[in-house]
């Protein structure tokens, strides 16, 4: 598989190659093109006198735009979280804004992110506009629920007449290669803290350990609650009636409407003609990232907020974006160096702390947990708003915050530690290819993987792993106020949503970013109705790649290049479980001591 996956990267990266050679002219243009004002160059549009803004979610929803121009390409169009949600929160006030029409399509979004959203879409109503949703189908032979619980949100549904209500639960799943790795003389020589603990047994076992299901079930029937509590109150409808759709699903268009679920049955072309029929023959459709574009501010003025994002697997390095998928790594160096600036810049009154993160490594977290610590030792306070996923490390880093913000969907917690390596010795034999070494102190090769650990070496594994464990529980009952029993309850490696977590006194609140930026300016003294400036922790490196975003516009997104890697993501999408599974066999596998389990909800 470390094969495979090599051989994979090396063909997206010819493509990436290949991509730059094409694009390499439209760059020198564009670059020439803003030194000089020449007719063809882009200019901002500006807001129809009367508009009805537009939202197209075929795709991914990301928590934020990569560094890399080429890994902006591989996404496409994709919608960036925040932005998206500044947007609509200015736009709700803005009197030439009539309404809003969002196209749901292949959406792949997360709970917590559908959460999110759809409190922006709430407000944004309860400023008065009107909001329609609009699909083909809610998933054509596929699972719609996330998707058509986030439409829920809206005003009216309309879907196609030969679309699917797919609105059919929601599934778990992931593969476990504890078979594949026997056939192959491969030994996984894991330990974890406690029974919940589930990072690594996608290796070590052949299908969910009994207590591990339990916790899954929990979590999944935490989300449902949400789903069909939120769908119910949004339809009016009994939620046991919403319960027993989902389970007679999936349904035809005729069915959903009979049902209260949808509104209306129609194409695209006749939902554009009815939007005219409710505002004028002058509205215009306006995109709602044009929108952003369209009304972005130059400087801000009032209090200074720090924003720094954590998001990714952590590591012991820098954050890194992938220039290719547009994947990103969590470095502990780039952090909690962004802290410790916030921490030192006088004009800095509080720090809102972004994490969306399955964990990693240990020190990594503590490295940046300590700089947490340090930000309310030097009285600058720290609210930690979680996305999809604050877990395990992910949790580490947070546990320390004035304040923490979740989503109910939210998955945090984990707090436990696994720890190990694989043994390949037996596929070493089995292809005929033997290791020899000279080492000089008896414990010189215990990380290697061509031989098991001796007593002493597992013995000492253990020792590390109660260190480990009993440092998180200590951390997370003092940053958190919590008794030592309280502690225990939530920790053995339990993952929970966030509804779940708050019960438990693992979060505050439960929110999304702009719940944490009041509890930022109330932490920091800081008037409620005071407009802050929110200003990024480090700044984006990649400057170049947005002017010439802004040059060509949609153009590059459009580009033959661009669709060849949004192609080659989609298919490494498509195989990720098993991508990971396979790059994990080569990590250092004390790099992975604070990680969660990877969480994958079935299409």
């Amino acid at each position: 598989m470390r094969v495979i996956l090599f051989l994979l990267k090396c063909l997206v990266g010819l493509f990436a190659a290949i991509g730059f050679l094409v694009t390499l002219p439209l760059l020198i243009i564009a670059v020439l093109g803003l030194s000089y004002d020449v007719p063809w160059r882009q200019q901002k549009a500006e807001v129809p006198a009367e508009a009805v803004l537009t939202i197209d979610l075929a795709g991914q929803v990301i928590e934020n735009r990569p560094d890399s121009l080429f890994a902006r390409s591989s996404l496409g169009d994709r919608i960036v979280l925040r932005d998206t949600v500044a947007a609509l929160r200015k736009a709700g006030r803005d009197e030439r804004i009539k309404g809003l029409v969002v196209r749901f399509g292949g959406l792949q979004i997360g709970m917590a992110h559908a959460q999110e959203l759809r409190a922006a879409i709430q407000d944004f109503r309860r400023e008065g506009r009107f909001a329609i949703g609009f699909s083909e189908s809610f998933g054509e032979f596929g699972n719609g629920t996330v998707s058509y619980y986030l439409a829920s949100a809206m005003d009216e549904v309309w879907l196609q007449p030969s679309g699917d209500m797919g609105a059919m639960g929601l599934m778990m799943e992931a593969p476990f290669l504890r078979g594949t790795l026997d056939k192959l003389g491969i030994e996984p020589r894991l330990a974890q803290r406690e029974e919940y603990k589930g990072a690594m047994n996608t290796f070590t076992d052949s299908g969910l350990p009994a207590p591990q299901r339990q916790n899954l079930q929990q979590m999944i029937d935490s989300w449902m609650e949400q789903i069909v509590a939120a769908v119910a109150e949004d339809r009016e409808l009994a939620p046991e009636t919403v319960r027993a759709l989902i389970d007679k699903a999936p349904l035809s268009a005729d069915e959903g409407r009979a049902a209260g679920l949808l509104d209306r049955l129609a194409y695209w072309d006749e939902l554009d003609d009815e939007l005219t029929a409710r505002t004028s023959e002058e509205m215009e459709l306006f995109g709602l990232r044009a929108y952003a574009a369209a009304t972005r501010e130059e400087t801000q003025e009032g209090p200074k907020i720090a924003v720094v994002y954590g998001l990714g697997p952590i590591s012991l390095t820098t954050s890194e974006n992938d220039p290719v998928f547009g994947s990103v790594v969590f470095g502990s160096d780039t952090v909690a160096r962004a802290i410790s600036d916030a921490i030192d810049d006088e004009a800095v009154e509080a720090i809102l702390f972004r994490v969306d993160s399955p964990g990693g490594s240990y020190v990594a977290s503590d490295t940046v947990h300590r700089e947490v610590r340090r930000a309310r030792e030097e009285g600058k306070p720290v609210i930690v708003s979680m996305g999809n996923v604050a877990a395990s490390g992910g949790y580490f880093v947070s546990m320390a915050a004035d304040k923490i913000v979740a989503h109910p969907g939210t998955v945090t917690g984990s707090i436990g530690v696994v720890a190990g390596k694989f043994v390949l010795s037996g596929l070493w034999e089995e292809i005929g290819l033997s290791w020899d070494q000279v080492q000089a102190g008896e414990n010189a090769g215990i990380w290697s993987q061509n031989r098991d650990f001796s007593d002493a070496q597992w013995q000492r594994l253990q020792g590390s792993l109660d260190r480990i464990y009993e440092d998180f529980r200590g951390k997370v009952a003092e940053g958190r106020g919590l008794s030592d029993e309280e502690t225990r309850a939530a920790a053995k490696g339990q993952v929970w949503t966030g509804v779940d977590a708050r019960r438990l006194g693992l979060v505050d609140e439960l929110g999304g970013f702009y719940r944490a930026v009041d509890l930022a300016k109330e932490a920091a003294g800081i008037a409620a109705e005071t407009e802050v400036d929110l200003q990024v922790f480090p700044p984006p490196r990649d400057s170049f790649g947005e002017l010439i975003e802004d040059t060509l516009g949609d153009g590059l997104q459009s580009s033959g290049a661009g669709a060849a890697l949004q192609w080659m993501a989609r298919v490494v999408r498509l195989i990720d479980p098993l991508l990971d599974a396979a790059e994990n066999l080569g990590k250092d596998p004390r790099s992975q001591a604070l990680s969660a389990p990877e969480l994958h909800l079935a299409d």
